[in-house]
């Protein structure tokens, strides 16, 4: 099985799920991906799959040759973890279908590019006081270091600079919805990045897949399982009809067990009246 799939960012939108229950997805277009080069562990020394996702209009000679193979005209090219490669083979597709509900992913995505800008909406200082003669330092970052020891600014300080436009990584989303016929994925939460933005869509490390980690449990699981049937819920229309049955029980045996209690009691009495005297 591949580690995961490519695809695009297409936007948000909503789910109501049991109980009247807004979730909030991002869907995304995953695949079909065309399997461009397998990576062996005999020729390589690790074993990898090289998936290409959407059409290039035009493409130099060197990826022509590379994807000639393929028969395809990839633009997005990236390498995939595999179990095994035995089966695979250039030109392959992987769609969606792999992806179930309730699995966790982590969707690699590119953030938005702000160009330029200050320390305030970079990394959310405070900024300057707005009294005691303050001029120009409302939106400056302040201070930057120490004076004499260590003397210079230290390496990783947060300052005005470029914004965005890197590399993020979201972990753990849970699939929520798998359109097949339109190589859509539904995954809760938001994924970075705008419009069109390609993705790498991977199983999240450490839960694979929710219904496999489930399967793998029951199967470990080597005891005899006792299954219980279900008893329902005792119900008011239930406990008045055991009452009023109950009631008409006691009233069909009340006069015959009263008159037979009350001779039997008699007789006793008269009996035992001589011996007493």
């Amino acid at each position: 099985m591949i580690e995961g799939l490519l695809g695009k960012k297409i936007g948000m939108t909503h789910l109501f799920a049991s109980e009247a229950k807004v979730v909030p997805v991002t869907v995304l277009e995953v695949g079909p991906c065309v399997v461009t080069q397998v990576r062996t562990q005999a020729r390589d020394g690790y074993e990898a799959v090289q998936l290409g996702y959407g059409n290039a209009k035009l493409l130099n000679k060197p990826a022509l040759g590379h994807l000639s193979k393929a028969e395809s005209r990839s633009r997005h090219l990236r390498e995939f973890k595999a179990d095994d490669t035995s089966g695979l083979e250039v030109g392959q597709e992987f769609t969606v279908s792999q992806f179930q509900p309730g699995d966790l992913v982590d969707v690699v995505s590119t953030t938005k590019g702000r160009g330029f800008q200050g320390g305030m909406r970079r990394w959310g200082f405070k900024g300057g006081k707005a009294t005691h003669g303050q001029g120009d330092r409302g939106r400056a970052v302040g201070s930057i270091g120490a004076g004499t020891d260590p003397g210079r600014v230290l390496k990783g300080k947060k300052m005005p600079g470029h914004m965005g436009d890197k590399r993020k990584t979201i972990k753990r989303l849970r699939v929520e919805l798998v359109d097949t016929d339109r190589n859509l994925l539904m995954v809760r939460g938001p994924v970075p990045g705008s419009r069109n933005t390609m993705v790498m869509v991977r199983y999240a490390h450490g839960a694979p897949i929710a219904d496999r980690v489930l399967a793998e449990e029951i199967v470990q699981n080597d005891e005899p399982v006792e299954i219980l049937e279900a008893v329902e819920e005792e119900t008011p229309e239930a406990a008045v009809a055991e009452e009023s049955a109950a009631t008409e029980a006691v009233e069909e045996e009340t006069p015959e067990a009263a008159v037979a209690e009350e001779s039997a009691a008699t007789e006793a009495v008269e009996e035992e009246t001589p011996e007493a005297a």
